[in-house]
């Protein structure tokens, strides 16, 4: 007799560590959330003042009338990409001890 729908996805959680991926995505929000918040409150005003006009997130390239490319907008995206990148990065390789090789 082939086994019920709950047994089949109790078996596919616990064979393909979905539950353990799932674990990971949650912290994962976490972490990221921590880090920008860190970003925003302790990088970003000292990239503010050593920017000139401080305010260098709400920088745009005016293309014609109200249209623009949030230019600031996209810089700030990269900085927190390259932080949070990092972070993960630092932390996963103390967890997993990784190693690179030369």
């Amino acid at each position: 007799m082939p086994d019920s729908f709950w047994m089949q996805f109790k078996k596919f959680l616990m064979e393909t560590n979905a539950i353990a991926l799932a674990i990971a995505v949650v912290i994962g929000g976490a972490v990221s959330k921590l880090v920008s918040t860190i970003v925003s409150a302790f990088f970003m005003p000292i990239i503010g003042v050593i920017l000139p006009g401080g305010e260098w997130r709400a920088w745009k390239l005016t293309l014609s009338g109200a249209n623009a490319i949030g230019v600031g907008e996209i810089l700030g995206a990269l900085v927190d990409f390259a932080i949070i990148s990092f972070v993960v990065f630092f932390f996963a390789s103390k967890i997993f001890k990784v190693e690179v090789k030369k």
